[in-house]
């Protein structure tokens, strides 16, 4: 089977899969500047037929694979950036710049989508079309893939697209996806209570914005709970209350900062609605007044029916049954891909990449300072990815070449 050639093709280039992975994980890079990172990228795929485009924006660029004959266009997308935290893995290559983390596994992606490129650049003959290898940076909040598209990198834009995140405590070698929402949107909140302050023996003389901070807080949750149907999930978490300097003075306002996690652009507008309502009425039924603020995150990450079915078979043909699943419900993290699955039918994917044998579940998971990933699950990443782009050049959606999401 095709698969099975892929699979063999990428674990001829396991050791250098993983040696760009540790030389990138040694010497992480932080947001949408990531020089360091391309050119370890660009050194490990020095001398293959692609032909590089890069942004003004950031440091993203697009390596694009012309094969024999043209046809269809496929982006493959891995990102580049790590996390603003120490690392305590105790890993031999662990980070060399204290502060820095590679602590989501983007130096694993961006390995393994080197590694698609060594794979379908040596079947360039035989490819019909088109191949799109795009390193992202500044995934982690800071939007680097619509600065990408911002840029024009994507442009004409793919007729498909695929990307794979690790997923350390799940089973290995295992892939998972679903149709629809695979990851939630993900907003910022902030919240201004505005009181009036004194001293904190008399409470009367005041317009205390404490209680008033505690029981917006409250309400939310019952907002949440009982005003939204509960059939799509939703998130909001006030994470940060501040106000006040000593224990006897009441204070003039109370700020507050949170998350908000949804699953579609009508549930994203309506909770936002719902919050501007609660904070205010809270606030103005006690004498204070409420400032609300959203800081834009991520859209929902929206996967492409057919493109799902598409991976299943590749991921089937790498693996058999056990080496597929279908999550039943999303997770309401949050992607950067999601901007990419906007304007381009596709799929985001999770691969586990707990050690064989062990208990996946006690794994530390994603964005611990502890989290470990089995390299030797690399290769079946690259095949993954390079197997989705074949299969799409190939056959495209199917009849009629419809989409459904």
């Amino acid at each position: 089977m095709l698969t099975e050639a892929l699979l063999s093709a990428a674990r001829d280039h396991e050791k250098s899969i993983v040696a760009l992975r540790r030389a990138i994980h040694a010497e992480p890079e932080l947001g949408l500047v990531t020089p360091k990172t391309l050119a370890k990228v660009r050194e490990a795929l020095a001398g293959l037929p692609l032909e590089w485009r890069e942004g003004s924006s950031c440091t993203g660029a697009v390596a694009v694979l012309k094969g024999a004959q043209e046809g269809r266009r496929v982006l493959l997308r891995g990102d580049m950036d790590a996390l603003p935290m120490a690392e305590h893995s105790g890993l031999d290559f662990a980070s060399t710049i204290e502060g820095r983390m590679h602590a989501c596994g983007h130096d694993a992606h961006t390995a393994m989508l080197a590694g698609a490129a060594k794979v379908l650049t040596a079947r360039q003959a035989d490819i019909a079309g088109e191949v799109h290898f795009m390193f992202q940076p500044g995934e982690e909040g800071y939007h680097g893939a619509r600065h990408m598209l911002e840029d024009g990198l994507l442009d004409p834009l793919p007729d498909a697209a695929f990307a794979l995140h690790v997923w350390p405590n799940a089973p290995h070698g295992r892939i998972e996806g679903r149709t629809g929402p695979m990851l939630a949107s993900a907003d910022q909140l902030e919240i201004t209570v505005r009181g009036s302050g004194g001293h904190a023996s008399m409470p009367y003389d005041s317009v205390d914005p404490v209680p008033v901070a505690a029981e917006i807080v409250l309400a939310l949750q019952a907002m949440v709970t009982r005003r939204l149907n509960a059939a799509e999930a939703t998130v909001v978490s006030i994470t940060k209350i501040d106000g006040g300097t000593a224990h006897n003075v009441i204070p003039d306002a109370v700020e507050m900062m949170g998350t908000i996690r949804t699953l579609s652009a009508e549930r994203r507008a309506a909770v936002r609605e719902g919050i501007v309502r609660v904070a205010e009425n809270v606030a103005r039924a006690h004498g204070c007044e409420a400032d609300v603020t959203f800081i834009d995150g991520f859209p929902a990450t929206i996967n492409d029916a057919r493109a799902v079915a598409l991976g299943e078979q590749v991921a089937r043909g790498l693996g058999g049954a056990e080496a597929w699943l279908s999550r039943p419900a999303p997770t309401m993290g949050a992607e950067d891909f999601s901007y990419v699955l906007e304007k381009v039918p596709g799929a985001m994917f999770f691969l586990g990449a707990a050690a064989e044998g062990v208990d996946w579940q006690g794994c530390c998971g994603l964005h611990s300072s502890r989290m470990v990933l089995d390299e030797s699950v690399m290769p079946r990443g690259s095949a993954f990815l390079a197997g989705c782009a074949l299969q799409f050049l190939q056959e495209g959606w199917g009849e009629g070449e419809q989409t459904s999401r």
